[in-house]
């Protein structure tokens, strides 16, 4: 992953990050997801980052979704 990737959803669920993911790709973006849980006691996050370039765009897809 690139330097200076921006992080436009968080969860303490991975299947969540997944279908944000798959939206973000769908719409022709190219999310990373980082799951950043402990695998044995599932504390911490699984965040999904973009480009600085398309945070704005993500996050406004992100928000659309939120809203429905």
């Amino acid at each position: 992953m690139e330097k200076d990737w921006q992080i436009v959803f968080s969860t303490k669920k991975a299947y969540e990050a997944e279908m944000v993911r798959g939206l973000l790709e769908t719409a022709g973006l190219e999310p990373v997801v980082m799951n950043a849980q402990d695998s044995s006691y599932l504390f911490g996050d699984v965040e999904v980052y973009v480009s600085p370039e398309q945070a704005e765009q993500a996050e406004a897809i992100i928000k659309s979704i939120d809203n429905e």
